[in-house]
């Protein structure tokens, strides 16, 4: 059995791994015995999270880039080649949110959401993929999704139409890629305490309120998605493609 969830010998590329929730599942499969390549804005927020992992063992290595740019995404994976490096795993887990009711909402303020939570995760994917297919050994691609993929909240519309779109995006990934061995699969993360939730996590409304919605009664976790994360990346999942595993607390089952 630990040879199914065995990832020794794999690279795997984690976008928007220096903190949060990137972070867990870059340390994730890492454990699980993968080399690992985090990713990032910030060089000094990276190097931490780099020196962190390495600290206990770990084979990772930073690099620094815009997921939404083409341009960068471009260059890196060019940068990869000329190093014989080669991805076999891809999470998509590169995200940020923006709290407006909508007829308040900027232009500006939508396409930055989208860019950086679909947009870029066809940019790479594209990047990823059109390697694997080449080398044609198949290979894993995970996009983070969101309870937003099903149910929309207000005052986060871009965010909602985003991880709506990831989710169907998963789906085309699937029908487009399953013949080539490439699974395409997503992560629906619930309520987690992370960086990005932490005003929530302190509105004691809010906090309330996730609590007494979520038959868990508290929220999530982010070492509770590693080992979702490990099995979508590992051979075990060598005929799941297409499928969204939501990691919830039974938040989606009681709606």
């Amino acid at each position: 059995m630990a040879g199914l969830f065995d990832l020794s010998g794999r690279t795997a590329l984690v976008t928007g791994s220096a903190r949060g929730l990137g972070f867990a599942y870059a340390k994730g499969l890492a454990g699980a015995g993968a080399a690992v390549i985090l990713n990032g804005l910030h060089e000094e927020t990276l190097a931490a999270a780099v020196d962190e992992l390495s600290g206990q063992g770990f084979d990772v290595r930073g690099m620094t880039f815009d997921v939404t740019s083409e341009q960068q995404v471009a260059a890196v994976f060019a940068q990869l080649d000329d190093e014989g490096e080669h991805v076999d795993i891809l999470i998509n887990n590169a995200g940020i949110q923006h709290r407006q009711p909508l007829v308040d909402l900027k232009l500006a303020d939508w396409r930055r959401v989208i860019d950086t939570n679909l947009t870029s995760a066809f940019i790479v994917s594209r990047e990823v993929a059109s390697r694997m297919i080449a080398k044609g050994t198949g290979g894993k691609i995970i996009n983070i999704c969101s309870l937003t993929s099903e149910a929309a909240r207000a005052t986060v519309a871009p965010y909602t139409a985003a991880k709506g779109g990831i989710k169907m995006l998963t789906r085309a990934m699937a029908a487009e890629w399953a013949g080539h061995n490439i699974q395409a699969n997503g992560i629906g993360p619930g309520y987690f305490i992370t960086e990005m939730n932490t005003d929530l996590v302190n509105n004691p409304e809010f906090d309330a309120w996730v609590k007494s919605s979520n038959p868990s009664r508290r929220w999530g976790k982010p070492q509770e998605l590693i080992g979702t994360a490990v099995y979508l990346s590992s051979s075990a999942s060598d005929y799941v493609s297409g499928q969204i595993i939501y990691v919830d607390g039974g938040w989606l089952s009681v709606l």
